[in-house]
């Protein structure tokens, strides 16, 4: 069934779980934004280069680096329901592994760069600024007490956005592409 009517009066409840939360709380606003990065990685990952680009670190592809990442926001999103679940730390040193190969092969970081040059980097960019969010609204519900989130799936959010900046700028460097700086 795709909708229950149960929330017609404006609460929700975490999948697998018999108590109702406004639809404006911020475990429901942690939820919705950890899913909207995931939904928005699906488009990242739908690019016809995401599965032709490789990814320094990782045998993987770009696509498949994209799809674990989506893998483990579920987890995220099921601890932030309340879910024993957790990332476990390996996520997190796989992030890295992969953010430290990608440095190697792009120009160092001198400025912040304007979004775009290629579509795909510019989608990944998207994709970094709603991991932040995402990551801000897990943070401000751990600081309202409502829910207790692992140190390692906060290190994994804040390490995803990352990568995802990584991933961006490698994109436009194997392209040919050169970063745009901002004119202040």
């Amino acid at each position: 069934m795709l909708y229950t009517g149960k929330g017609d009066n404006g609460t929700t409840s975490a999948f697998d779980c018999d108590q109702r939360f406004s639809k404006s709380s911020v475990i429901a606003e942690a939820l919705g934004t950890l899913d909207e990065v995931n939904s928005f990685l699906g488009v990242v990952k739908m690019n016809p280069l995401s599965s032709e680009m490789s990814v320094p670190g990782t045998p993987l592809k770009l696509s498949e680096v994209v799809d674990q990442a989506q893998q483990n926001l579920f987890v995220a999103q099921a601890e932030v329901a309340g879910a024993d679940k957790h990332i476990v730390q390996e996520k997190v040193d796989g992030l890295g592994t992969m953010i430290n190969a990608i440095e190697q092969e792009i120009p160092p970081i001198k400025s912040f760069f304007v979004s775009g040059g290629t579509e795909l980097a510019a989608l990944l960019d998207f994709a970094r600024t709603l991991s932040r969010r995402a990551e801000r609204r897990v943070v401000g519900v751990i600081e309202e007490g409502k829910t207790t989130v692992s140190k390692d799936t906060l290190a994994y959010l804040n390490r995803l956005s990352s990568l995802l900046y990584a991933l961006a700028r490698q994109v436009n460097s194997k392209s040919g592409i050169t970063e745009e700086l901002p004119r202040y």
